[in-house]
């Protein structure tokens, strides 16, 4: 029964939007995304409507924004607005950005591309609604926090701000804000768990040159979607900290906007997002930046690059509880908007109810 549920659900609810070349209208892709046919989306069949005439808040819409990211910070803040600005067109109730969308990813840029944030509860004031612009205004902070607390308010919306380089006591975070729909922070979460990796033949990557570590655990409410838990890119890879948000503190999502490579995207993308969903009998979703292309060195008329070129993967995607992709993307700039059926977690959560059947016994999760 509950898989005959299961698929009727899948069937009628998920999307894939990809932008079209009119910055006001959409290909939507229809897509029913299985273990053997979840990368068929480009050969679906595509209706292109104008999102203008949608513009209503639809209840449980979220969307996943996989924004191409420039070293110009003040073209990666447009392309931003834009992309919430459509979101909010396709009728999202919250929307995510990718890790550190507003900067290169490369750890001699993070410095560079730093800025104040503010802290849970902290709003923006009078004046720098009316205009102020200037880093004086807000205590310092940043235009990347003051754009998302100003589009947040303006289109009524949860806005999960992927993440970006914060510099605070004299060092520097990988930290993600969470803005309710009256621009005020909800949640602030600094990365916890550094992406240090070497891979022989592969990649070598370490955050740890520039960043430091957060050391805390994040969630928020959202009416209808209930409690949501927070983690960034490599936080995904720790079943513990997933276990946290789902069983001691009940989150029925768990959001990581994530930059993963094409070493370890192709690989573990997917399979951590599948693994932490069955995990937690939870929804999954993930923000990516799109993938870019490497400046041509060759090409004398080709802008040479001040930082390493970082190649993300991809695939912004929602899995189910049920450990399935249900919506998702390739590697270029793209939209995904899905409506969720959170009648799916508690269904889980009681077909199948780990969570009651711990052996506490024999081992035990403590939040330290």
């Amino acid at each position: 029964m509950w898989t005959s549920k299961r698929r009727a659900v899948v069937r009628a609810l998920y999307v894939v939007a990809f932008p079209s070349l009119s910055a006001n209208s959409f290909a939507f892709q229809s897509t029913v995304t299985s273990s053997r046919s979840r990368w068929l989306s480009r050969q679906h069949s595509t209706r292109s409507y104008s999102v203008s005439s949608i513009k209503m808040q639809i209840d449980n819409r979220v969307a996943l924004l996989q924004v191409p990211v420039t070293e110009s910070k003040s073209t990666n803040l447009k392309t931003a607005s834009d992309y919430i600005r459509k979101a909010h067109d396709a009728g999202a109730k919250l929307t995510v950005l990718p890790e550190i969308w507003n900067s290169p990813y490369a750890t001699s840029a993070f410095g560079d591309y730093a800025e104040m944030l503010p802290n849970v509860g902290d709003k923006l004031t009078e004046a720098s609604n009316e205009g102020e612009t200037s880093e004086a205004a807000d205590n310092g902070w940043g235009q990347s926090s003051r754009l998302l607390m100003t589009l947040a308010k303006e289109y009524n919306m949860y806005i999960v701000g992927g993440s970006i380089p914060e510099k605070c006591d004299n060092k520097i975070f990988n930290t993600c804000l969470i803005i309710n729909p009256n621009g005020e922070v909800v949640g602030k979460h600094r990365k916890v768990h550094l992406f240090d990796i070497d891979v022989p033949g592969g990649i070598c990557f370490k955050e740890s040159d520039t960043l430091t570590a957060g050391d805390g655990i994040t969630h928020f409410d959202v009416d209808g979607l209930g409690k949501i838990g927070i983690g960034i890119c490599y936080d995904i890879r720790f079943p513990e900290f997933a276990m946290l948000l789902t069983q001691q503190y009940d989150c029925k999502i768990l959001i990581f906007p994530g930059a993963f490579n094409l070493t370890t995207g192709p690989a573990h993308w997917e399979l951590l997002q599948r693994a932490r969903a069955v995990d937690g009998q939870c929804y999954v979703m993930t923000a990516s930046p799109a993938r870019t292309s490497p400046p041509n060195d060759d090409d004398e008329t080709d802008t040479k690059s001040k930082y390493p070129h970082y190649s993300a993967w991809g695939h912004s995607t929602v899995v189910s509880p049920w450990g399935e992709v249900v919506a998702t993307c390739d590697e270029d700039p793209a939209m995904v908007v899905t409506d969720l059926d959170m009648s799916k977690v508690d269904e889980m959560r009681m077909a199948i109810p780990t969570m009651k059947q711990k052996r506490n016994d024999l081992y035990r999760l403590v939040d330290g």
